[in-house]
């Protein structure tokens, strides 16, 4: 299932604050991306139904299968991309940081699968 750069963005975060905290609520995602609440609980209700979160009676909002595997493969374009421009370019982090989180929504597998080869080999 194709879904929006936004709803990539989300499920990223949620694995992001998942590791970091042990659980996620909707209302730890709106301080994380700086939205409102209102935005979030509409951005969960569209990931519900496309089956890549679940939310529970207690309020945490816990990635499905196919949620973190696509959390996972967008978090891991984030991170070699972030490393691709601050080692092979010597881009500052900050920059590197968020120009990964442009670009690893609209690079292509085979480009991202040859930045990898690169940063690996480079370790």
């Amino acid at each position: 299932m194709k879904i929006q750069e936004s709803g990539e963005n989300y499920l990223e975060t949620i694995l992001i604050l998942k590791n970091r905290n042990g659980y996620v609520r909707s209302v730890d995602v709106a301080n994380e991306l700086s939205f409102t609440k209102a935005s979030v609980s509409r951005a969960m209700s569209i990931l519900r139904k496309a089956g890549l979160i679940v939310m529970e009676k207690n309020g945490n909002i816990v990635l499905t299968e196919s949620g973190f595997a696509k959390a996972s493969a967008v978090y891991e374009r984030h991170t070699v991309l972030t490393e691709f421009f601050r080692k092979a370019l010597d881009v500052n982090p900050e920059t590197a940081a968020q120009d990964a989180c442009r670009i690893e929504h609209i690079i292509s597998q085979e480009s991202f699968e040859k930045i990898k080869e690169y940063v690996k080999s480079h370790e």
